[in-house]
């Protein structure tokens, strides 16, 4: 905790003190660590964000299925809508969670993530590698992701930047938890409500479902994103 701390106080700092205009970056979700043992899921993800450019629309679909107990390989399809109002495919992700620590044995909860992505119509990728944190404070649990993000291509200039999002949540019931979270890239600050939960089936069978509204504080007159989520785990 002592090296964590000052590093994502570092993190956050440069961040914040980078230009105020934002770049491409796009809010998307706050990971937990955790992955349950042999899972399989479907999930579904829409972010929608309004700035002074425009509506910028975007979908994931999405299957996952662990490699082992603590690993899972998930597989999107990410489109979105162009200038002209018509959606079409965007690009391909891979994505490996992989929980590094059992859930409670230490101080706090702890997991890894590494995406690769590639562009559907144009030789572009980007990779990602992300350190995920959970930690409880009775029924108050704070997560956070600092992730190293590379991208390079046909249309695109080699560049590594950071992310940062957190996520402070009040576990109320398990079916409704209300949350804060905050994102914080090159060029962007946003902050917002949100809300998610998660209704238990037979075995290890469960749907989560997030619901979140981020403003941006760049300085346009209006930022502000809304994203949800469907996910089942089975």
């Amino acid at each position: 905790m002592r090296v964590f701390l000052p590093a994502l106080l570092v993190l956050v700092t440069g961040l914040l003190s980078a230009s105020a205009q934002a770049d491409n970056f796009n809010v998307d979700k706050v990971y937990h660590p955790y992955v349950l043992p042999f899972e399989r899921e479907f999930e579904w993800r829409l972010t929608s964000r309004q700035n002074d450019n425009g509506n910028v629309l975007m979908q994931r679909i999405s299957y996952g299925h662990a490699l082992s107990e603590r690993i899972v390989l998930e597989g999107y399809i990410v489109g979105s809508r162009d200038e002209n109002d018509d959606f079409g495919t965007e690009g391909y992700e891979l994505e490996i969670r992989w929980m590094l620590t059992e859930q409670g044995k230490y101080w706090a909860d702890w997991g890894a993530l590494f995406e690769l992505e590639k562009q559907h119509n144009t030789d572009d990728w980007e990779v990602t590698a992300g350190l995920l944190n959970e930690k409880e404070f009775g029924r108050f649990s704070l997560t956070t992701n600092v992730m190293l993000v590379y991208e390079w291509g046909e249309t695109l200039e080699d560049e590594i930047e950071g992310e940062f999002r957190m996520k402070y949540r009040y576990r109320w019931i398990p079916e409704v938890q209300p949350a804060i979270e905050f994102y914080a890239a090159e060029g962007y600050v946003g902050v917002g409500p949100a809300f998610m939960g998660i209704r238990r089936f037979d075995g290890q069978r469960q749907l989560k479902w997030e619901l979140g509204f981020i403003a941006g504080l760049n300085g346009d007159s209006k930022d502000h994103t809304l994203r949800m989520s469907l996910e089942y785990e089975f």
